[in-house]
């Protein structure tokens, strides 16, 4: 591509994030409220934007011909803080921890991008903190469901040849809770409004990187038991290994975000064209660095 071409595309992904970020921003929350003891508004915490994600995926990938493969995602996620404040829910302190289960799929192209085409988010509020141990899955699924979202057509991320998402990319994930989705007494707007009666949308945006030595609980949970994987690591006898262009796992670390108008479907797709715009445009810089 000569230097003409690409300026012109440049130009074209900036104007996109900026238009999709314009119409995306209006809806979402900030200053918003998460009890995450499920006790109310008045005894939340105020979250100025989002919530802080740490987690894994285990991808398997499927090749489709031409170039393109399909694939389904298994992932946990474990969520102590928020704005990235070091000031832990106060569950925290007493032994308790919220928690995610993530699952979807999707379609993409090698050493090109991919997107999801649907999927479930589910998170839970577990007064005892059993993540990371072989209780339920990897203890991400355990306690008390307060929230479930339905993953969204749209997102998504830039992958390499092997269809590993890019050193430390950015992946963006779309959902929507229909109204009664979200427990009541977790979730509220700034004025108190309790967002179990609404119908919310929320943004999950996580940097992606392999994971080469994974701990057995790890594969054991994730990998053999969510996944259903049946291949090397979940035979006795057998250790697990990545193998690439067909199965990997990610650590991931990003952001949660909640909205309270669902968009309309060209800008879903505009704001996932934007994101991927977004992962272009820092490769480009980090290669000229």
């Amino acid at each position: 591509m000569n230097f003409l071409k690409k300026l012109t595309c440049a130009a074209a992904l900036a104007l996109s994030f900026a238009n999709a970020h314009a119409a995306v921003n209006s809806a979402v929350l900030n200053n918003w409220v998460f009890n995450p003891n499920g006790g109310g508004f008045a005894n939340g915490q105020k979250i100025n934007e989002y919530l802080d994600v740490n987690g894994n995926a285990f991808i398997q990938l499927t090749p489709t011909g031409n170039n393109s493969f399909s694939f389904a995602e298994h992932a946990v996620f474990n969520l102590v803080q928020a704005d990235s404040n070091a000031q832990l829910f106060p569950q925290n302190y007493a032994g308790g921890n919220i928690s995610a289960v993530f699952q979807a799929t999707g379609t993409g192209t090698f050493n090109g991008a991919f997107t999801f085409t649907g999927g479930t988010i589910s998170i839970y509020q577990n007064t005892v903190n059993q993540y990371g141990t072989t209780v339920g899955t990897y203890g991400a699924n355990l306690g008390t469901k307060i929230a479930s979202f339905n993953v969204l057509a749209g997102g998504g991320g830039l992958v390499d040849a092997s269809g590993r998402p890019i050193s430390n990319g950015e992946v963006s994930v779309l959902a929507s809770a229909e109204v009664g989705a979200l427990k009541e007494g977790y979730f509220f707007n700034s004025k108190g409004k309790d967002l179990s009666t609404e119908s919310i949308m929320s943004f999950a945006f996580t940097n992606a990187n392999n994971i080469t030595n994974p701990s057995k609980n790890l594969v054991s949970e994730l990998v053999c038991e969510f996944s259903g994987f049946t291949g090397n690591g979940c035979k006795k006898g057998t250790t697990y290994k990545n193998k690439a262009g067909e199965y990997f796992l990610l650590s991931n670390n990003g952001q949660f975000k909640l909205a309270t108008e669902v968009p309309e479907p060209g800008s879903l797709a505009l704001f996932g064209i934007a994101m991927l715009g977004a992962g272009v445009v820092a490769r480009k810089r980090a290669n000229k660095g």
